[in-house]
């Protein structure tokens, strides 16, 4: 990677230089509905072998995920807004190149304990 491969926060990635329309074609809302931010995203071997033919942040999401990492903890490490990873990590889902296992919450209310350590988890970035 190049200095011209980082954005002026210093981030890896587009996301200060390139609108998030053109990231995601214009699309806000993800392939197959909406990702939960605590949400653990994972490579798939099909996913590890097309790296090469991947654009610069489905490479990086790609990659990021070779262990499981939740969607806020991959929006920061590539440096896009939140919804721009959303709607990349649904094209990646639909594609098998990563899964994504979503938390199984009796009452569709979020683990307060799951939510701050995901949280704990941004600030140490």
């Amino acid at each position: 990677m190049s200095y011209d491969d980082y954005d002026d926060d210093g981030h890896d990635g587009l996301g200060g230089r390139v609108r998030p329309y053109a990231i995601t074609g214009g699309r806000t809302r993800p392939v197959g509905g909406d990702l939960p931010v605590e949400s653990l995203v994972r490579r798939t071997p099909r996913g590890a072998a097309e790296l090469g033919r991947l654009t610069l942040e489905r490479r990086r999401i790609v990659e990021l995920t070779e262990r499981p990492l939740s969607v806020a903890e991959i929006s920061a490490h590539v440096g896009v807004h939140l919804g721009v990873v959303q709607v990349l990590l649904g094209d990646l889902a639909s594609e098998g190149l990563i899964s994504v296992h979503r938390s199984k919450l009796a009452d569709e209310r979020p683990d307060i304990a799951l939510l701050e350590r995901v949280l704990n988890g941004l600030k140490a970035l």
